[in-house]
């Protein structure tokens, strides 16, 4: 079993970053699942890497690839990890629709890959997150 580190972590995200889908398999379950926060269309259970991927892709469409998560905090422990991230971005075609909100995602881990993500989000972010995807 291998331990999660916050290198492990920063890994598991660079390679989602990269989009190559070899890259990404090396970190992210092939039956992972994502709970996506918040009552919008983007929100709920994402089963599966294929669910996942299609997740994302539609944050970088409605987003116009404006989204970007600034990672500032990584704690682990043997099997899990948590992330704190400050999220902004633009909704795509409406410059003054702004995403400005702070996230953890605790994620689960088995054999040095993600099998399980969940995001949570501070304050009233959560409002502002259901209004921006809507």
């Amino acid at each position: 079993m291998a331990k999660v580190t916050p290198e492990l972590v920063q890994q598991a995200y660079d390679a989602l970053a990269s989009g190559d889908r070899e890259k990404i398999r090396q970190y992210w379950a092939d039956d992972m699942i994502w709970l996506v926060p918040g009552h919008n269309p983007l929100s709920g259970l994402k089963r599966g890497l294929d669910g996942f991927l299609g997740f994302m892709a539609e944050v970088g469409r409605l987003s116009g690839n404006s989204f970007n998560m600034e990672r500032t905090a990584i704690m682990t422990s043997d099997d899990g990890s948590a992330d704190v991230t400050h999220n902004v971005g633009n909704r795509a075609g409406d410059v003054n629709r702004k995403l400005d909100i702070d996230v953890i995602h605790y994620l689960r881990w088995r054999d040095g890959k993600v099998i399980e993500g969940r995001g949570a989000i501070f304050g009233d972010g959560t409002a502002q997150y259901d209004a921006f995807w809507s």
